[in-house]
């Protein structure tokens, strides 16, 4: 990924680590932030194997990189390799954002208040509402950490019962509105339903839910940012739909301003993400 922006022996590197990180959008947004504002800043992409990612993590000090943001599959696996981690991303047990702290690094996660301000951008109330999400991995864990402070009910599924009951019990130590689903046979009684595995990546996917199921009256949202099956299917039976690139424009603003310290130019990151 190469900088509009003039590079020098002053300019402050950062960067995604994951595995693969090829289709990412996060080059493009926070380069133009970077150039909008003058800052002599560069954000660019490092294909981070998992058996490498201690390497990488040593890298983030060895080369002086103000800090990097983490997305799969090393949210979880990097928290070890970490100075410190705040309180909210321990509890979580996810890390999407690297701060180099004077040569401490400090791990974040600005996954889940991204995605809350996303509904909240596009009028999705959660207050007092009964929600699903499919999946139990780090980004389930992000957004049910703040989920579950404002919804009458939330309900988690995922094939993997002993990572949703790991997730359940977490949650519960500060909940108890949280509760696991074996099967889902139906949706009443259900507000939103959140799809947050990484079901609809390829094309071929199958949906993460039966859509004969989905009522008109749901909102449907996919953490994956495009339009997925389950959000086209959805949509065509007169859902309020909503894709995951309002949650990665909103963690990634808020990733932007922990590295610069400095208020991230909204839509200036927002056109960046739409031009892809």
């Amino acid at each position: 990924m190469s900088c509009k922006l003039k590079i020098s022996g002053k300019t402050r590197v950062m960067g995604l680590f994951g595995y693969p990180v090829e289709h990412s959008l996060s080059p493009a947004m926070h380069n133009a932030a970077f150039e909008h504002l003058g800052l002599d800043c560069c954000y660019v992409t490092f294909l981070v194997r998992p058996e490498l990612l201690n390497d990488a993590v040593k890298a983030i000090k060895a080369l002086n990189l103000a800090g990097v943001s983490i997305t799969v599959p090393h949210k979880e696996n990097v928290i070890p390799m970490l100075d410190a981690v705040n309180k909210e991303a321990s509890f979580i047990g996810a890390v999407n954002t690297i701060v180099n702290s004077d040569g401490k690094l400090i791990g974040y996660n600005t996954d889940g208040r991204g995605f809350i301000q996303s509904l909240s951008e596009e009028d999705i109330s959660i207050e007092g509402k009964n929600i699903l999400i499919g999946g139990a991995g780090g980004a389930s864990r992000a957004i049910s950490y703040y989920l579950s402070e404002k919804v009458s009910k939330l309900l988690i599924y995922d094939v993997d019962s002993n990572k949703v009951q790991r997730l359940i019990h977490d949650l519960r130590k500060i909940r108890n509105n949280v509760h696991h689903i074996d099967k889902i046979n139906n949706l009443n009684g259900i507000d939103i339903i959140i799809n947050a595995t990484p079901l609809g990546l390829k094309e071929t996917d199958p949906t993460p839910f039966d859509v004969s199921l989905i009522k008109p009256n749901h909102v449907v949202c996919d953490l994956i940012y495009r339009q997925t099956r389950l959000l086209k299917k959805s949509s065509e039976k007169g859902c309020k739909t909503l894709n995951g690139l309002g949650m990665l424009l909103w963690q990634g603003l808020l990733a932007f301003e922990l590295w610069t310290g400095v208020k991230p130019p909204v839509e200036v990151m927002r056109k960046a993400l739409l031009k892809g």
